[in-house]
């Protein structure tokens, strides 16, 4: 994909070459590019709209039904806000009374569109050129057009106080490097992304789930978000955004849960029952809070899986039922789950160095049964949880 194939794909002759390639895509790669080359469709353009309707399908998973008509590329895609998670924070910006937004580093345009379909007015940049003319491209077809206006610019040349917030996401990737683990690399640098909401208080930063707490800034409420039990980014809400310290949401349940993020739960025995919270609970702190929660306690208190002597229901976790404790011996664990019959067996980890697959080979499990294993700490020394 470039520049000019990506006009091409808007054009007349381009809509064409997208429907017959949904026609003919999902099966063999190189009989469905002959058969638009055999309708006359040049074979770079069928390529590029080959490559939009495999894109296209894939995305269904994070902006459902509006992926058919949007425009990707390969890392845009990757890096694409989910459509549940930029709805729900674009509703938060219109709530707080956000007409006017500026977007830095909008790739695809996925905050950007959900921001203009709550009526907020959204200037938006992105330093690739590629990656802005398919955002622009994705608020035409979305009907938004008149309320995003989106350039190809670099992030820290923009007047951001003319707008009453800004949305920055930097970029976190690098051609051939994958994941950049240092805030300094990203673009822009974290100077200049920490510097944002002194310049404008209603600042909201998108950031990878791993963020330190330590660059939360002053007053800042750090949230962690699941879409499905999956931990899918962390966002600092500056200035009066902020509401809690720190705040988990499990979406699409809109589920949340809030604290300091610096309580400590208490520590007892296990119980019959374990629970093994959300990701976005445990990577924001939130385990005291969300024992406290279910009248709950920890085994270990470095380990966040909690328990309880009675089932209670929640939307943090997942509850499993505890049927053996034991030290952790290979030679015992064996001989239990094939006196039990196991023969399916799911295992969790939490401080344990164990490797679940080369556990389970070494198990070499047999039976119909199954059953949950959990290798963990309690009181400090390694255990096996055998759950249902």
């Amino acid at each position: 994909m470039d520049l000019e194939l990506l006009a091409s794909l808007r054009t007349p002759e381009g809509s064409e070459a997208l429907a017959a390639a949904a026609e003919v895509a999902g099966g063999d790669p190189l009989a469905a590019a002959s058969a638009l080359r055999s309708r006359g469709i040049a074979a770079p353009l069928a390529a590029a709209a080959l490559t939009q309707t495999d894109l296209r399908r894939r995305a269904e998973s994070k902006f459902g039904a509006e992926a058919a008509a949007m425009f990707f590329t390969r890392p845009g895609f990757e890096q694409a806000t989910r459509a549940v998670v930029a709805h729900r924070r674009a509703a938060r910006l219109r709530a707080a009374g956000v007409e006017t937004l500026a977007d830095l580093g909008c790739g695809l345009g996925s905050d950007a569109l959900a921001a203009a379909r709550h009526g907020i007015q959204v200037y938006a940049v992105d330093a690739d050129p590629l990656t802005a003319a398919a955002a622009q491209a994705n608020a035409a077809a979305a009907g938004l057009a008149e309320l995003v206006t989106v350039e190809c610019a670099d992030a820290t040349t923009v007047e951001v106080e003319k707008f009453d917030a800004v949305f920055a996401d930097p970029a976190r990737r690098r051609a051939g490097r994958g994941r950049v683990m240092d805030p300094q690399s990203w673009s822009p640098p974290w100077d200049f992304i920490a510097a944002l909401p002194g310049r404008v208080p209603r600042t909201v930063l998108k950031l990878a789930p791993g963020i330190d707490h330590a660059l939360l800034p002053p007053g800042a409420e750090g949230e962690w978000v699941s879409v499905h039990g999956d931990l899918v980014e962390a966002a600092f809400w500056c200035g009066p955004l902020a509401e809690f310290a720190r705040r988990a949401s499990l979406l699409p349940s809109g589920a949340g849960l809030h604290g300091s993020g610096f309580e400590a739960a208490p520590v007892g025995p296990v119980g019959r029952f374990l629970y093994d919270p959300d990701p976005a609970v445990v990577r924001s702190h939130l385990v005291a809070e969300f024992a406290a929660e279910i009248g709950g306690r920890l085994a270990d208190p470095e380990i966040a899986y909690v328990h309880t002597d009675d089932p209670v229901d929640t939307p943090y976790a997942r509850r499993l039922e505890i049927t053996d404790v034991l030290p952790f011996s290979l030679k015992r664990l064996r001989a239990l789950l094939r006196e039990r019959g196991v023969g399916r067996a799911e295992i969790r980890k939490r401080g344990s160095a164990l490797e679940p697959e080369q556990l389970r080979r070494d198990l070499r499990l047999r039976g119909s049964g199954s059953a949950s294993i959990v290798l963990t700490r309690v009181a400090g020394a390694p255990t096996v949880l055998l759950c249902r």
